[in-house]
């Protein structure tokens, strides 16, 4: 099967470019699935009901969270109810929805897609490295292929989960800081890893929002609250291929597609 992945939807610019791009980068990428990392998406600052249902119908076909998630209340029924839509699965088991979904899709063998959250730089929360350990544990032996979203700052932290993950699943991929690396590799064992899938937002920004709001922040010492920047979005994540049967990855590699602006007739 062959597998997109999308780093941190931010803004209107990161909506707008998956809802004008991504059917035809299915078709051109011959893509089975396409995931996303949603929680930036309402202006940056979590997701919206409507948001989420308005990506899947627009192509994406699991969305999964960060420490955003819970920042917009009427997501959470979305999350008990919809099994397409994830949060980090290391929060309180008391909190709606969970971090592990399974997706089923006629013609691929059952897919899992896993939700984590670090720990480092980021609010006191459960260890993630026990959570997705738990979780691998709980898994049906039928489920070959599985596929992890990291949303963590630190890329020591997200490496140090790649190698804890190496053999254990089909992909590892790292969200939060909404900055493309470049070490998309193939970890042994078939795990297919990269540090930080980057961001679908802005092109012209920083990290999706607004440069002169960050710059007057770092110039004043004065806090200033952030906006999504506007203009053409950019889309930026990974394609890997992963083997039905073994649910071992053959390949990833970094993927970005710019929005146009549209010309002038």
């Amino acid at each position: 099967m062959r597998v997109l992945y999308l780093g941190d939807i931010v803004g209107r610019p990161g909506m707008q470019a998956i809802k004008s791009d991504l059917h035809r980068i299915r078709k051109e990428q011959e893509l089975d699935l396409v995931f996303a990392n949603g929680e930036n998406a309402n202006g940056g600052y979590g997701i919206t009901a409507k948001q989420a249902r308005d990506l899947l119908n627009w192509g994406v076909d699991g969305i999964s969270g960060g420490n955003h998630i819970w920042r917009v209340k009427d997501l959470y029924s979305m999350l008990e109810t919809d099994g397409r839509v994830l949060r980090p699965h290391n929060y309180a088991d008391h909190l709606p929805g969970t971090g592990v979904r399974i997706f089923r899709k006629k013609g691929l063998p059952p897919i899992a897609l896993i939700n984590l959250i670090g720990r480092t730089f980021m609010p006191p929360i459960d260890c993630p490295f026990a959570a997705v350990e738990t979780a691998l544990d709980e898994l049906s032996a039928d489920i070959p292929v599985i596929i992890v979203d990291f949303h963590a700052e630190a890329t020591g932290e997200k490496i140090a989960m790649g190698y804890f993950l190496e053999g254990k699943v089909s992909a590892m991929v790292g969200t939060h800081t909404h900055v493309q690396t470049n070490d998309a590799k193939l970890l042994s064992g078939g795990t297919a890893y990269i540090t930080d899938l980057g961001m679908c937002g802005a092109k012209d920004s920083c990290l999706g929002m607004k440069p002169e709001i960050i710059l007057d922040r770092y110039l004043t010492g004065l806090p200033r609250q952030l906006e999504a920047a506007p203009g053409p979005g950019v889309l930026q994540g990974a394609i890997f291929n992963i083997e039905d049967t073994t649910g071992r990855a053959t390949s990833i590699a970094a993927f970005q597609q710019d929005k146009m602006p549209q010309k002038r007739g």
